[in-house]
């Protein structure tokens, strides 16, 4: 099937970027095509990553205020530390870089999970998901975010047996958390767990 984007221009241009553009592409019923009008959304790419501190025996999250959920009463999101990709930097070291900011943790290694659209039908982005597993003494900074972006960050711990039952009730409100904490279930806990 062909496609073909045509007159694209960029129409909002701040921290997140609209473009829009009008697209023809062929149908899956039919001989004919549909041009159309349609925006995307951009703010680049992103990672995320779940972390399983050994000693301790669990994940370690961050639980700050996001400005879209409260729109729907849910001011402060618990979600696995992420951000963007800086311009030339790597899946690996946006997710280096983003836990030390964020956390304050150093992680030495990472298992990829997966890369997919959170949301296809408006945003342009890809979110790589990695997993890392730490102990509690490579927490070697403070963490709470970037000063610069005005994040005011949280690490919170949850215990590994209280997340399938939390995962289950619902706690975890967001893709990042609800496919990585899946992927574990799945990959990393035995069918007898």
């Amino acid at each position: 099937m062909k496609h073909k984007i045509q007159k694209e221009e960029k129409v909002f241009d701040d921290f997140l970027k609209i473009y829009k553009a009008e697209v023809t592409h062929d149908t899956f019923n039919t001989d004919k095509e549909i041009t159309a009008t349609r925006l995307a959304l951009d703010r680049g790419n992103a990672i995320a990553v779940l972390l399983y501190e050994i000693d301790t025996d669990s994940f370690l999250f961050i639980r700050q205020y996001r400005y879209p959920s409260a729109r729907h009463g849910q001011p402060w999101i618990v979600e696995i530390p992420a951000g963007a990709i800086d311009p030339n930097e790597s899946t690996k070291e946006a997710a280096i870089r983003e836990v030390k900011e964020e956390i304050g943790y150093q992680i030495d290694r990472l298992e990829f999970i997966v890369e997919y659209f959170p949301s296809p039908g408006m945003l342009s982005e890809q979110i790589s998901i990695f997993y890392g597993e730490v102990t509690s003494n490579q927490k070697t900074a403070k963490g709470g975010g970037s000063v610069s972006e005005k994040e005011d960050i949280e690490l919170v711990k949850i215990s590994r047996r209280e997340i399938r039952q939390k995962l289950q009730a619902g706690f975890f409100n967001n893709s990042v958390s609800i496919i990585s904490l899946q992927w574990y279930l799945l990959n990393k806990v035995s069918l007898k767990s």
